[in-house]
């Protein structure tokens, strides 16, 4: 059996004992780089003010006009894109009415489907379900 410097045996031997080495500060810096990332800072959902609303395209190969609100978070002031899901949500959402966000489900905390970076899905407004809106069981609230 071949013993050299790319022998499978020797390249297997270094990548255990780098790892091993590397193992808990790679556990660190991908914990910290998932702080840095959320917005909703750990949490599953979030409360936020809508600041407007706008559509944003799929990527190729769909085409179509994807409806989303701009949502400026009350915890920490930080401003994300919202997805408005299903058809007709978005006559629902006004500017100013206060929504309820979680994450969208995309691989890994990212962006799902073909929508450029909205990770984030709006589920109720002014305290009343979005589905319950849409479906005519429900009035929305006055604030």
């Amino acid at each position: 059996m071949g013993k050299g410097e790319f022998a499978a045996l020797s390249l297997e031997k270094n990548r255990k004992k780098w790892n091993k080495k590397d193992r808990r500060a790679m556990k660190k810096q991908k914990a910290k780089h998932k702080r840095k990332d959320d917005l909703l800072a750990g949490s599953p959902q979030g409360r936020g003010i809508v600041l407007e609303k706008r559509g944003v395209t799929a990527k190729q190969p769909n085409s179509g006009i994807r409806k989303c609100v701009r949502v400026q978070l009350i915890k920490n002031g930080k401003e994300l894109t919202a997805l408005a899901p299903k058809d007709g949500a978005i006559k629902f959402i006004d500017e100013h009415d206060e929504v309820l966000v979680s994450g969208i489900g995309g691989a890994q905390g990212g962006s799902k489907g073909d929508l450029w970076g909205v990770k984030y899905l709006v589920t109720h407004v002014n305290g009343v379900s979005l589905e319950m809106l849409r479906t005519g069981k429900k009035e929305k609230s006055k604030r």
